[in-house]
């Protein structure tokens, strides 16, 4: 079975009255990763329901950091079974949103998986340099929708300039071009040259 992820990746969370939408962001994810030292640990705290790194979760990924504060300080005033209940599927799902929904592979053999703090800065560089978004939006962007993003720009770059792969290499027309070939068109224009009389 696939899991199909939304274009736009957000969670609620619904109890004691409170309801808090989060977004899987770029800097949630950075931040959550460093913090407590990769994702095997984070998903081990989120699958015992510690509650540090719940609120820590809640509060990096909230849209609305009040909103976000009022959840978990209602959380520790109550009871926690019934949070657990309502919190530990969407939370589940939000942890798995840090990881960009996988492509369609080309039948090609993966390469060496790159650190998630190195591959989380290659997502900032490809949001901010290839697609021109300012740091904000980088920041508050899913690393999917930035991955989905850049598909849909080198898409087009292709389709208006070409592959790589199907054309043939497009000499700049500014580069010097050697002596040798300056004399072949040389030679061959004087010979079309002399067959025109």
């Amino acid at each position: 079975m696939t899991l199909q992820r939304p274009g736009y990746e957000e969670v609620t969370i619904a109890h004691g009255g409170r309801t808090v939408s989060l977004r899987p962001t770029l800097r949630a994810a950075v931040d959550l990763e460093r913090l407590h030292d990769g994702f095997p640990a984070l998903f081990r705290r989120v699958d015992e329901f510690h509650l540090g790194a719940i609120s820590e979760i809640i509060l990096s990924c909230s849209c609305s950091r009040q909103d976000a504060a009022a959840l978990v300080f209602g959380i520790s005033r109550g009871p926690l079974f019934p949070f657990m209940l309502a919190a530990r599927e969407p939370l589940a799902q939000l942890c798995r949103s840090f990881m960009p929904a996988p492509e369609k592979t080309s039948g090609k053999a993966p390469g060496n998986p790159l650190p998630w703090a190195d591959y989380y800065r290659e997502l900032y560089r490809t949001a901010t340099g290839w697609l021109g978004w300012t740091p904000e939006v980088a920041w508050n962007a899913t690393p999917t929708e930035i991955n989905e993003a850049a598909a849909g720009k080198f898409a087009m770059l292709r389709a208006i300039h070409g592959s790589g792969e199907d054309d043939k290499p497009i000499r700049d027309p500014l580069a010097p071009v050697p002596p040798e070939k300056v004399r072949e068109g040389i030679a061959r224009l004087r010979s079309l040259s002399g067959k025109a009389r």
